[in-house]
């Protein structure tokens, strides 16, 4: 299989693809133009074999700094997270200029642009599933892809046209998606999810010590038999 280019795999910096999305950038463009302000790029190592995906960017968050998860408290828990499963390294300080580096692991979303009230259309996440679909591809050592939430699980399925009855949505659920790569669920790592409990953080971190027993089991050596 052909590996795509990381330019398939990325929108262009001023897509134009989806219309509301376009309207909604260029207003923010002319109220911020310090900010970021497009198409958020996947952060992360080419070779990883772990990748994240969440929903789209947050306006105040990725929208602003240009960076997956950062900027608002979704990513003050992911990252946190990730730094205590061995997926990062450096100091995470809320931009993207503080050298924290992700270490085996990438971070993309179903959707590049951040969307009014944080709610794509089924259309948009459509119309960016290629680009998700590319990012799988474009990984050759990939063992797990981390959905945050129901549409980016969804999403993750649609772009490897897998039935989405072959694997639901479920906190802490996992499933093989062909190609040696396991699909892990969890819930939103979002203020609301935690302020509302439906997802604490001993939660999440129960996903993360999946994921990374998995792929730590994974790679294991084989044994030798004994003599």
């Amino acid at each position: 299989m052909r590996i795509p280019t990381a330019s398939e795999a990325e929108p262009a910096r001023d897509c134009p693809l989806c219309p509301r999305l376009v309207a909604y950038r260029r207003d923010n463009q002319a109220a911020h133009p310090d900010w970021f302000n497009g198409p958020v790029p996947s952060f992360g190592n080419a070779d990883a074999r772990l990748l994240i995906v969440g929903l789209a960017p947050g306006v105040q968050g990725a929208n602003r700094t240009g960076r997956p998860f950062t900027g608002d408290y979704a990513g003050d828990l992911l990252y946190s997270t990730l730094h205590d499963f061995g997926f990062s390294k450096g100091k995470f300080d809320a931009r993207p200029d503080d050298g924290l580096t992700l270490v085996d692991a990438m971070i993309s979303n179903a959707v590049r642009c951040v969307p009014p009230q944080n709610k794509p259309t089924p259309l948009e996440a459509k119309t960016c599933l290629p680009f998700l679909s590319a990012r799988i591809a474009s990984l050759p050592r990939l063992k797990a892809i981390l959905a945050l939430g129901r549409i980016a699980h969804e999403s993750v399925l649609t772009a490897l046209e897998i039935r989405r009855s072959r694997a639901a949505f479920a906190h802490q659920a996992s499933h093989d998606i062909g190609n040696g790569i396991r699909l892990f669920d969890s819930y939103h790592c979002s203020r609301y999810n935690t302020n509302t409990r439906r997802l604490t953080p001993e939660m999440f971190r129960a996903v993360f010590k999946d994921v990374r027993n998995y792929i730590d089991k994974t790679d294991a050596p084989i044994s030798s038999p004994r003599p």
